[in-house]
């Protein structure tokens, strides 16, 4: 492996099937049988320092030392060779009186609407077209980039990869929000809005593009969830310490999976003690992540009916299902599933008195807690954190129609 071109410490991409790590950092010179078993990025974790790895951002332009990609010590590539618009560094927000009602000693909301889409994907595209432009740099044919989407992993493809020169293809669902439909044109990437739900739009990428593409969808690519990872790195930078527990809207499996990689990554170099219990918050319409938990299964079964107003969150069949279900079960967290009016209300709550503004997809964060908090799960002196997973703006009619709904 090029040196000069990946980190010090990281070793290749290993498999998930067979735990056998490929020297490589390119995932189609690995068998396609091992790429559709899925690979995750492996690192040397005795040639990382721990207080490097969580110091000061490093002096330089956003991509190079600031943002995310500070953390690079523990991510792929170099920052100074990354496609970046400063993803990372969202805000950790202390909110007493969410801390009030939950009776814990402390909530903080991580703030991931700030990222340059407005959402938490972008830590994990930026990776994963990082990885995209070194290999078109090497000479490789990888365009067409695309992937199904809800809406917000497109939107942020084809933001990423307008930065890189590259054109990209979003497939989403007709329920799509608008707002994701009209900024991944805008941001030059092309979209196909097919009939129905999410499992059309994954189908209509096969049936609609006739050549060859590199897949960009969730553990596709193996960096997607890598990058996630950095937002565990950011809270323990800002907060000094590992928090008691994280909750994550979920629907695909990818955030919660790349929340609990960065934990454990963190415990491995000796920057924390122990993995806070990480937990994954879904939709009561669309949890088969919750409900494989409940049923202690390794793996979710397939959601039959899928029907939540929360779309990122309508996730039928994740691909990230079991790695989410580990994440949590191996964490000593668990998985809740919540009600549309709930994880409305909930957003709605923290915009009015909190200030911040949550997509429909964060307020499942709140409404998770809420309901974890009635069931007892919190003994009182835990430090939480509630994942706001996307940015207010990209769901307003949702919110706006709750409230009609009540009258308001």
């Amino acid at each position: 492996m090029e040196s000069t071109e990946t980190t010090t410490a990281f070793r290749g991409l290993e498999s998930r099937a067979s735990g056998r790590v490929h020297e490589t950092a390119d995932p189609t010179t690995v068998s396609a049988e091992e790429q559709a078993r899925g690979l995750d990025p492996a690192y040397d974790y005795d040639a990382v320092d721990p207080e490097t790895l969580l110091g000061a951002p490093r002096d330089g332009p956003a991509g190079a030392g600031r943002g995310h990609w500070r953390f690079d010590a523990l991510l792929p590539f170099p920052a100074e060779t990354a496609i970046s618009a400063g993803e990372g560094a969202t805000p950790l927000v202390p909110t007493e009186r969410l801390a009030d009602e939950l009776d814990v000693d402390a909530v903080y909301v991580k703030d991931e609407g700030r990222n340059p889409t407005g959402t938490v994907l972008d830590r994990g595209l930026s990776v994963a077209l990082t990885a995209v432009a070194r290999q078109a740099a090497q000479g490789q044919d990888v365009e067409p980039l695309a992937c199904a989407s809800p809406g917000n992993a497109g939107q942020s493809m084809a933001a990423y990869a307008g930065r890189a020169d590259l054109r990209s293809y979003a497939f989403v669902p007709s329920r799509c929000a608008f707002s994701n439909k009209a900024m991944t044109n805008v941001h030059g990437g092309d979209m196909r809005v097919v009939g129905g739900r999410f499992p059309d739009a994954a189908a209509a990428v096969d049936e609609q593009l006739e050549t060859d593409y590199t897949d960009l969808g969730e553990f596709a690519t193996p960096y997607r969830h890598d990058g996630v990872k950095t937002l565990a790195f950011e809270l323990v930078a800002e907060l000094d310490a590992a928090p008691d527990a994280v909750v994550v809207p979920t629907g695909s499996g990818e955030v919660v999976a790349g929340i609990y990689k960065g934990f454990t990554e963190l415990e491995r170099v000796g920057a924390i003690d122990a993995v806070p219990k990480v937990v994954a918050a879904q939709a009561a319409g669309c949890a088969p992540i919750a409900a494989a938990v409940e049923r202690g299964l390794d793996e979710p079964e397939p959601w039959e009916t899928p029907d939540t107003i929360c779309g990122e969150l309508e996730i039928a069949d994740p691909a990230g299902g079991a790695a989410a279900i580990e994440a949590v079960t191996e964490s000593g967290g668990t998985a809740v599933g919540v009600e549309d009016e709930d994880i409305l209300a909930s957003a709605v709550a923290v915009a009015q008195n909190e200030v911040m503004e949550m997509g429909a997809t964060g307020g499942a964060a709140p409404a998770g807690a809420w309901a974890l908090a009635e069931d007892g799960f919190f003994d009182g002196d835990e430090t939480v954190v509630l994942v706001n997973s996307d940015a207010g703006l990209k769901t307003p009619d949702v919110l706006r129609s709750h409230l009609m709904g009540q009258g308001i």
